[in-house]
């Protein structure tokens, strides 16, 4: 089965979910789309899940509700949209970020940085570092597109060079000496900043004479993120930089689950015992075989077995000695006890979500809001209608989730039955506005026993 299908949400202060309990370990039943153990396929599903004050209440199916119940809470409140924080990989959750922004861009969107697919695995290969692909994605559908200058910058950062390697490498010669089209609509200011970590990204694979670097199907906004993070020697130097350039609204915050320097390895331990090095492979198996990944491929080798749970392992070795406990991003613990909610978003759950969640300190964090919270994690979970994934009703309903609530879908092409954006992004609001309505509507026990007095 595909992932990518749904997305899951939880707002602060609910006890973690049961791949939280004992970090860093992953089992199959954390899949509460299917509420039973994971198939033998090599990536989980998500789906929606929130969490709610009364389990008979539905969400709205607006997002007119939430400016109304903000507005309840004060001027201060109304003028300040919700803000969230987005557990997610690169790809899935990009389709739904235009609309988000529509309503707040009050978001911390979290990203793994162990993706060894594509063209940031030659990036690792040849220079080392964390993988960037997922936060330059990222980054670029946070850019602005206001100006034809914003345009041309995004053009170029999301441009990617021919699968023919000659035919590639060419172009790249084009575009690092300032000759290529793509510099069209870009300003001098902007141009010399750009080309600049280009330019140092490419002294950096010349360097290596030992390493051939392959352009085949390269991301230019990879190179860039890639040269500026070699000079600054950070990653989240890199992304202020990047960040900039793509002039990403000041309070949309794009971070790394680990900030680090280095190279990160993601791995995985199956049910029979098998263990599997790199997130590629667990995500697309290969067997073997060196090729072009496309993750927009809606069918995938099956693992040999269930996955137990997921892992990071050091650069080098391929067993369970070379397991590691990286530390997560303290502004990530930072924001997971501030923001209004957590976003669980649709991608693939053991390569995309699980390498958030698995850090010590994230589940941790989650369970020790001080805010109101029912007995149960989550009593709801949104679905795309006409989607992949079964579910059992009354399964869930055992477990504390009520509402299954189904959202308008799209079909792509190339993955499928997806969420509607909109849709989408009404049925959260809608959430979000159910639950601040249930707070105002709580009694203030600071004032509720306080009598006035003449």
């Amino acid at each position: 089965m595909r992932c990518g299908r749904g997305c899951s949400f939880l707002r602060p202060g609910v006890h973690p979910m049961p791949l939280l309990a004992t970090p860093p370990y992953i089992t199959p039943r954390t899949s509460a789309a299917t509420a039973g153990p994971a198939t033998a396929t090599s990536s989980g599903t998500c789906s929606l899940r929130v969490r709610l004050r009364a389990p008979g209440r539905s969400a709205a199916s607006s997002s007119s509700r939430l400016p109304r119940a903000m507005a309840a809470t004060g001027a201060d409140a109304a003028a300040a949209p919700p803000s969230l924080l987005v557990f997610s990989g690169g790809t899935a959750f990009n389709g739904v970020v235009e609309e988000l922004k529509k309503v707040t861009t009050r978001v911390a969107h979290v990203l793994p940085v162990s993706d060894d697919g594509g063209s940031t695995a030659e990036i690792v290969r040849v220079l080392g570092g964390p993988a960037v692909g997922d936060i330059r994605s990222r980054c670029l559908r946070l850019s602005d597109e206001s100006t034809l200058e914003a345009l041309s910058v995004r053009r170029l950062l999301g441009h990617r060079l021919p699968l023919d390697p000659s035919e590639a490498k060419l172009e790249w010669y084009h575009i690092v000496e300032g000759e290529h089209s793509l510099w069209d609509g870009v300003s001098r200011p902007y141009r010399e900043t750009i080309r600049a970590f280009l330019v140092y990204f490419h002294n950096e694979i010349l360097r290596r004479p030992v390493e051939t670097f392959c352009f085949t199907n390269g991301s230019i906004g990879n190179f860039f993120f890639a040269g500026a993070r070699i000079f600054f020697q950070s990653l989240d130097a890199a992304i202020f930089l990047f960040s900039r350039v793509s002039q990403i609204p000041a309070e949309s915050l794009v971070l790394p689950v680990i900030s680090t320097n280095d190279r990160l390895t993601l791995g995985c331990e199956l049910w029979d015992g098998t263990i599997i090095r790199g997130q590629n492979e667990i995500s697309h198996p290969s067997n073997g075989r060196r090729e072009v990944v496309d993750k927009d491929c809606n069918s995938c080798s099956a693992l040999p077995s269930s996955i137990k749970r997921v892992f990071y392992m050091s650069s080098e070795g391929c067993n369970l000695l070379h397991e590691v406990f990286p530390e997560a991003n303290h502004t990530v613990l930072e924001q997971l006890s501030k923001v209004d909610c957590i976003v669980y978003a649709m991608g693939s759950l053991f390569t995309s979500v699980c390498p958030s969640l698995v850090l010590r300190g994230i589940g941790e964090t989650i369970a020790s809001r001080s805010i109101p919270k029912p007995k149960d994690y989550v009593n709801a979970i949104l679905v795309p209608e006409g989607g992949q994934i079964p579910l059992d009703v009354e399964n869930l309903a055992s477990k504390g989730i009520f509402h299954v609530l189904t959202v308008k879908s799209v079909h792509d092409t190339k993955v499928g039955v997806i969420f509607d954006p909109v849709s989408l992004i009404q049925a959260l609001t809608g959430l979000i506005s159910e639950h601040m309505d249930a707070r105002l509507a709580e009694p203030d026990p600071l004032t509720e026993n306080v009598t006035s007095v003449c």
